[in-house]
């Protein structure tokens, strides 16, 4: 039945594609790309629990809050843990995405992504933290699918083809045919658990002990998976655990390898693993279009080349991999009628249509 009043909300209507990520929140809005991509902090009042900053204002304050002040990361594992705050969260960056457009738009449709492993409780309070942040509908998608169509792949067609989307909380490993899901992984090793690698190794190694953003900088700069054609090293800064004070180290590259294997190694079985239960036919598909690397962790120097050695067939990295998700929800509201199918059922009915 046509309703001119859906029709015309439709036509001026805010499409909206978000990446709630552990790490980072990447929000895309339709004709316009990337418009956010903020990290994934919340600085609240202890006592209140009032959000007092968002994004990147809230990161700055990690570690340097007074005793009133928390700065937290409302969603663990790339599942929500604190709903209020996720709620205002998304709330904020909904609000910011309308506030940059020139005319005002009704309230948005959006699609958020969720890690494949999710429970139908936490499908459900990321549905009602996004209708409660001001969304008009809102829609799940799998990140793998989403990262998948960020990235370009032909998931709708029969041809099998590959995404291992490293995040901040989660890495999903998932293989695709005709639109739909045939093998996934999801695992709870990704950026985080290499940032943590890298406390422990500064603790064991030199008796220093360093903050997740210094190990998070020292990854990013000379972090890699595969011997690099030239090592190289960097200043880690933090306390001495023997005598309490400020010391600096410089780290290598290698030794940076070596602080990183546990994590690293547990992916590329995880992905060795998913390539092992592919049906025969896949596997031919995908020795032909190889495998795609997404999301933030694919940045790491060498890790495509790594992946690469252990599993046979090529290992690329998607254009600009951070935003793939993003970019793939927002895809999804621009043509439903061939990814309307991909989206994720709560009930399977409160999000269709």
């Amino acid at each position: 039945m046509f309703r001119p009043l859906n029709w015309l909300l439709g036509l001026f209507s805010l499409d909206i594609g978000i990446d709630l990520g552990t790490a980072n929140t990447l929000v895309s809005v339709r004709d316009r790309g990337i418009v956010i991509n903020e990290p994934s902090w919340v600085a609240i009042n202890k006592r209140t629990r009032r959000p007092l900053a968002i994004g990147a204002e809230a990161r700055e304050m990690v570690g340097r809050t007074p005793a009133d002040i928390v700065a937290i990361r409302p969603l663990r594992d790339g599942v929500i843990s604190e709903f209020e705050i996720t709620e205002a969260m998304l709330k904020y960056f909904i609000s910011k995405s309308h506030e940059q457009m020139l005319v005002p738009f009704p309230r948005p449709r959006v699609v958020v992504g969720v890690p494949s492993g999710v429970t139908e409780v936490e499908k459900r309070a990321v549905y009602d933290a996004t209708i409660s942040a001001g969304a008009r509908e809102a829609f799940l998608i799998e990140e793998p699918m989403a990262a998948a169509i960020g990235a370009g792949l032909p998931i709708i067609e029969s041809r099998g083809s590959m995404i291992v989307d490293i995040g901040g909380g989660t890495t999903e490993v998932a293989i695709f045919a005709m639109g739909g899901i045939v093998i996934s992984r999801s695992i709870r090793v990704a950026g985080d658990e290499m940032d943590e690698d890298i406390i422990q190794y500064a603790r064991n190694k030199y008796n220093l002990l360093i903050g997740e953003r210094m190990a998070e900088r020292i990854k990013i700069g000379i972090g890699s998976a595969f011997a690099l054609p030239e090592e190289r090293t960097m200043t880690m800064r933090g306390r001495n655990l023997i005598n309490g004070l400020p010391q600096s180290v410089e780290i290598s590259s290698i030794e940076l390898r070596e602080a990183l294997a546990p994590s690293i190694n547990i992916i590329v079985d995880t992905v060795r693993d998913a390539i092992d239960e592919t049906p025969p036919e896949l596997v031919a598909d995908l020795m032909e279009t190889g495998v795609c690397l997404a999301g933030g962790g694919a940045q790491i120097q060498g890790l495509a080349d790594r992946i690469e050695d252990a599993v046979k067939m090529r290992v690329w990295v998607a254009e600009d991999s951070m935003t793939c998700v993003a970019r793939g929800a927002g895809r999804v509201l621009e043509d439903l009628d061939n990814y309307g199918r991909v989206l994720v059922g709560l009930d399977r009915g409160s999000t269709h249509h």
